[in-house]
């Protein structure tokens, strides 16, 4: 086929298929129009077989053609997009060979790296000195050309009059982890993007974590050996024609005028809350206090940014605490299924800097860029870490500032960045010694820095205990899933439950009633009042709830409002956060020697009681410490502290904390000195 013929054959398709398309987008100043492949192959099919062969002349011919139409705008440097390429067309990242360079492709992928804009020289003019004869040169490779002579006859020594400059950027795309099968490592490819692909709008698009699909042809780029002579292998880059982000946050997915209508029938049902709960999880039993919270989880409360900029997350962060083989990461991977723009990831094979961010060298722009890690990926989404216990120290305390303040802060080499992690956590742990001991206190069983412990709104032990009714419905449970994969179907699809909470997320931003305020505030002073009796006198007081709790009530009623798609947050979803909250604390958090809550022994490991006991203790020790000298026996302190209601063993456990904190030291055995 003729180029001209080409171009009068695109003229001709432009003019009847995509006129108005292309009216409106002169009229907005754009320049560049996005074509369907489909239309094209059924306005010519020996057209869009030559585009899928040579891109590069076909798309020229098209911009050619779009150059033609007389709209009394500058139509020069239009660009033509195709998107939605045959089923054929679609190439997996590892698949990509020698036979598929110079052809249109489309891949799927997620962006890992990003480069900065910067301008690049397309073609440059040179003017010779000798006949002042111009010459234009195109620059297609990495390393700037010249002229190599003039028709005069004269060689180098060219005088550069004028050069074209496009923005460009460097993304680098990684494949997806669903299409990976076992033991293969993700495959990246490197992609150059030009012109409006790097337009403000469209870099939104292709920001570190989101997941694209790309239409473009494969160049090869010539590797230089160190020697400065080029290698005979070569690598690939892909120059892109069109870019479309995949919905991956609640916020983005778009709902039909139908799905509207299906989710307000399915918000009218009185049971709806029950429901969900039963369509989160329907091939795992039991666990429905845990299934509860994972539903309000998935809504979120509502963020609130305040004039001061102060941001309080809404956010809700769940810890999941039990026996091994309870369910716990099964629960893990259905909530990564459900909730767009997810990420499952373990422990074991988790770092700090997998986790929120590192900073890797550049090649390609020179310098240093930013990757982004699990946490920021999974910005708008939920980020389900499992084997929490199995981090490392140094590793888990990389999360501290992205489950409080949901940011990531990275100051390394010459990058100073806070990064956007706005993803709620739910993780999972395993007790002290891999199984809860059912004569121990669970709080003490749970072997978790306090800090982190202290930043989930709930903590859930799973116990799995011998019980004869509760075991043979479980088996037969289980047993009957093995026999038939369908049974114990979920009332809604995944599908459904998807849209809805994208509904809800997008559209419902419930407001506190008084009526719910009050709720809320009863239930905290109440809770703070239990503290004081008149037996303790002048002991310590337990704290049975914080403001941190306060919070999470909070964000906790507006999740269960945003369920019945409701603008406001009434007194029974007061009650439900009220009870759930509740639940975990007198699960997790009390004290064995009052019976009351105490929220210490979850934020600090140490009750009131314990720290009213180090008080007696320390009192002591400074009392012997002037009647009998420095160094002061144990036994004497054992005995003062019998006189004060303080037993042997605990004493002797106190005296252990303080040579620990550093407090005391032992000079002799049996004796101890303050430092």
């Amino acid at each position: 086929m003729e180029v001209q013929e080409q171009i009068n054959k695109f003229y001709d398709f432009f003019e009847k298929k995509m006129h108005d398309e292309l009216a409106e987008q002169m009229s907005k100043d754009n320049h560049f129009i996005v074509a369907d492949f489909n239309e094209l192959s059924k306005f010519d099919i020996e057209l869009s077989e030559l585009l899928l062969e040579e891109p590069e002349e076909l798309i020229r011919a098209a911009e050619i053609a779009v150059e033609k139409f007389d709209f009394n705008k500058d139509t020069r440097n239009f660009k033509v997009r195709f998107r939605n390429l045959p089923e054929s067309q679609n190439i997996k990242i590892r698949d990509i060979r020698s036979k598929h360079l110079g052809k249109l492709i489309q891949i799927e992928g997620i962006v890992r790296q990003k480069s900065d804009v910067r301008p690049q020289v397309t073609s440059a003019l040179f003017e010779c000195p000798s006949c002042g004869n111009k010459i234009r040169v195109l620059q297609i490779s990495s390393k700037f050309r010249e002229p190599t002579k003039c028709p005069c006859g004269r060689r180098g020594k060219f005088k550069l009059i004028d050069k074209e400059l496009v923005d460009a950027q460097k993304i680098v795309v990684e494949e997806v982890p669903e299409e990976l099968t076992g033991g293969e490592q993700p495959k990246r490819l490197d992609v150059f993007l030009k012109n409006d692909l790097v337009s403000p709008i469209s870099e939104k698009k292709t920001n570190p974590g989101r997941k694209i699909v790309l239409v473009g042809y494969i160049k090869e780029i010539p590797i230089e050996l160190r020697t400065g002579a080029k290698s005979i292998r070569f690598d690939l880059m892909m120059d892109a024609n069109h870019t479309e982000p995949v919905a991956e946050e609640f916020s983005e997915l778009e709902l039909s005028k139908k799905d509207k209508e299906e989710i307000l029938k399915l918000s009218k049902q009185e049971n709806i809350y029950q429901l969900f709960v039963n369509s989160l999880a329907p091939s795992i039993y039991g666990h429905n206090k845990v299934k509860e919270a994972l539903v309000l989880q998935m809504m979120g409360g509502i963020r609130k940014r305040r004039e001061d900029s102060n941001v309080t997350r809404g956010d809700i962060h769940i810890l999941l605490v039990g026996d091994p083989g309870a369910g716990k990461s099964q629960l893990l991977k259905r909530v990564s299924t459900i909730a767009p723009k997810s990420r499952y990831v373990s422990g074991k094979g988790a770092s700090g800097a997998g986790m929120t961010a590192s900073v890797v060298k550049d090649e390609f722009m020179r310098g240093y860029a930013l990757e982004a890690g699990a946490l920021v990926l999974t910005n708008g989404g939920v980020c389900c870490l499992d084997e929490l216990d199995k981090m490392s120290t140094e590793d888990r305390s990389a999360m501290h500032e992205a489950l409080e303040q949901q940011t990531v802060s990275i100051s390394k080499a010459n990058i100073q960045a806070t990064l956007r992690a706005e993803a709620a956590v739910l993780a999972a742990a395993n007790p002290k010694f891999g199984r809860f001991d059912p004569y121990e206190i669970i709080a003490k069983q749970i072997d978790l820095p306090s800090t982190l412990i202290n930043r989930f709104d709930l903590i859930f032990p799973i116990r799995d205990l011998p019980d004869r009714e509760k075991d043979e419905k479980l088996a037969s449970f289980v047993l009957n899933l093995h026999k038939d994969k369908n049974a114990n179907k979920g009332p809604i699809d995944t599908g459904l439950l998807k849209r809805y909470f994208a509904y809800a997320r997008q559209n419902i931003i419930p407001e506190l009633t008084e009526e719910a305020l009050e709720e809320i505030r009863d239930y905290y002073v109440k809770m703070r009042s239990t503290t004081k009796t008149e037996e303790e006198g002048g002991a310590i007081h337990s704290v049975p709830i914080s403001p941190r709790q306060l919070e999470a009530l909070i964000r906790l009623s507006e999740a269960s409002a945003k369920i019945f798609l409701r603008d406001k947050v009434l007194k029974e979803d007061a009650r439900r956060a009220i009870e759930l909250v509740h639940f975990c604390l007198s699960q997790v958090g009390i004290d064995p020697e009052t019976g009351r809550i105490d929220i210490d022994k979850i934020s600090t490991g140490i009750t009131a009681s314990q720290r009213s006991h180090i008080s007696v203790i320390k009192e002591i020790i400074n009392e012997l410490e002037n009647t009998i000298g420095k160094s002061i026996p144990v036994d004497d302190i054992i005995k003062e502290a019998k006189i004060k209601d303080v037993s042997e063993e605990k004493a002797e456990e106190i005296i252990q904390k303080l040579k620990r904190a550093g407090d005391i030291f032992s000079p002799k055995p049996g004796f101890i000195s303050k430092v």
